[in-house]
């Protein structure tokens, strides 16, 4: 069994077509239907079912497909070993954060990474499936909330964080010491759009509480989700470690004092996966600095 020959099957099972992958692979197809002929009498077994044009893969494919991809993982970790100790502490080291995080929070300890580790290239990747992404290998380390259970991914717990509400220096609630859940109806809120795992966690708290969010504008952006509650035009719920690392005097973070939702983030990366030198720094600086 070849390396290369396992390559050839990797490639039809992600495209589960022969022309398809034979054309990702550079190859032809006749000969890219021999290499897996060849590798199918090699083990014994089909490892694709043949139904008219189209192909699915086996039991026996799933097997090779998911020890195949291991092999391939652990070559990868080879090279990345063996290319730190050439570049010593250089490289490339892709990091996932939350949208949210990006602009005020995270942005300034990537600044510091960089200034410790100037020959590393930083990929920083704003996503809300951190995980998946981590679970792809397109990124090394995730910043995230925790995510379900997967024997695949080591998580590193941070601090549970209390959300509560974000209103202008003007708003009428401004000078108050806390806030209830339930105050929250009728207000006009600043929030993310659907499908962002603050705005859903919110949602869900109001909705056990017997009521919605009165959403009347909505933005990916950080910056522009805090002018408009700076322009006193509604107000947000946060976490009051995003709204220290903004320090903005015109803005008041209130505290929910009876049922605050609340997040639990995790630094997340791959069991299997080589960290080197400079990724286990990043870790290091991460929790030293999402701790305190």
């Amino acid at each position: 069994m070849e390396l290369r020959q396992l390559e050839y099957f990797v490639a039809v099972c992600e495209e589960l077509h022969f022309t398809r992958a034979a054309d990702k692979l550079g190859i032809s197809q006749p000969n890219l239907s021999l290499q897996i002929k060849a590798l199918e009498e090699e083990v014994g077994m089909p490892l694709f079912d043949r139904i008219g044009k189209r192909i699915a893969v086996t039991d026996a494919g799933s097997v090779l497909l998911k020890q195949a991809r291991g092999i391939f993982q652990n070559l990868q970790n080879a090279k990345l070993e063996i290319g730190e100790l050439r570049h010593h502490q250089g490289g490339t080291l892709g990091v996932g954060v939350l949208p949210s995080e990006l602009d005020f929070r995270l942005t300034p300890m990537f600044i510091d990474f960089r200034n410790r580790y100037p020959n590393v290239r930083l990929k920083i990747v704003s996503a809300v499936d951190v995980a998946g992404l981590v679970l792809s290998t397109e990124i090394d380390i995730g910043i995230s909330l925790k995510p379900l259970y997967d024997n695949r991914l080591v998580v590193r717990s941070l601090p549970r964080e209390e959300y509560g509400v974000v209103v202008s220096a003007e708003h009428e609630l401004a000078g108050r010491e806390s806030v209830s859940l339930t105050e929250l109806n009728g207000l006009p809120i600043i929030m993310y759009p659907k499908g962002f795992w603050g705005r859903e966690l919110v949602e869900q708290y109001c909705r056990k509480h017997g009521f919605n969010l009165d959403i009347v504008v909505e933005t990916t952006s950080n910056p522009s989700l805090f002018r408009f509650v700076r322009e006193n035009m509604g107000v947000t719920v946060q976490t009051p470690t995003l709204v220290e690392a903004i320090g903005d005097p015109k803005l008041r973070f209130l505290p929910i004092h009876d049922d605050p939702p609340y997040r639990e983030m995790s630094i997340i990366y791959r069991a299997d996966k080589y960290l080197g030198h400079a990724a286990q720094a990043f870790i290091h600086l991460a929790e030293e600095r999402l701790k305190s």
